[in-house]
């Protein structure tokens, strides 16, 4: 089974960087769909970012243009890179996975079967 493994969070004031990691351990990564989610405090978890085994990418609109995400299927790990952050991406953020299909609704965090233990990032003005 692929066990996902966060890391990269932290704090950081507004118009910062931050690049979080997610390790896959297991054989199989290559063929995964990957996704980030976040949660804020008393919010529900939404999503943010995800990739396609073929490498196609989406975004939720609010991060659009600030958020890149990639993977690198020789180190069995995908990242977020999270540019121009502002106070309300503080989250948990999180990474999940399932393997990938067409049919494969990227958006919604019951498509994945694979989660990770999530990291926090923390934005201050």
């Amino acid at each position: 089974q692929v066990q996902l493994v966060e890391s990269g969070g932290g704090a950081v004031q507004a118009g910062g960087s931050l690049r979080l990691s997610c390790a896959a351990s297991g054989r199989t990564f290559s063929s995964y769909a990957m996704g980030w989610f976040r949660q804020a405090p008393g919010k529900e978890r939404e999503f943010v970012a995800a990739i396609r085994s073929g490498s196609s990418t989406y975004y939720l609109d609010s991060v659009k243009g600030r958020f890149i995400i990639s993977r690198d299927n020789a180190k069995n790990t995908v990242y977020l890179q999270m540019n121009s952050l502002k106070p309300e991406d503080t989250a948990v953020y999180y990474c999940a996975g399932r393997v990938d299909s067409y049919y494969s609704i990227l958006v919604k965090e019951d498509s994945y079967d694979r989660w990770g233990q999530g990291t926090q990032v923390t934005v201050s003005s």
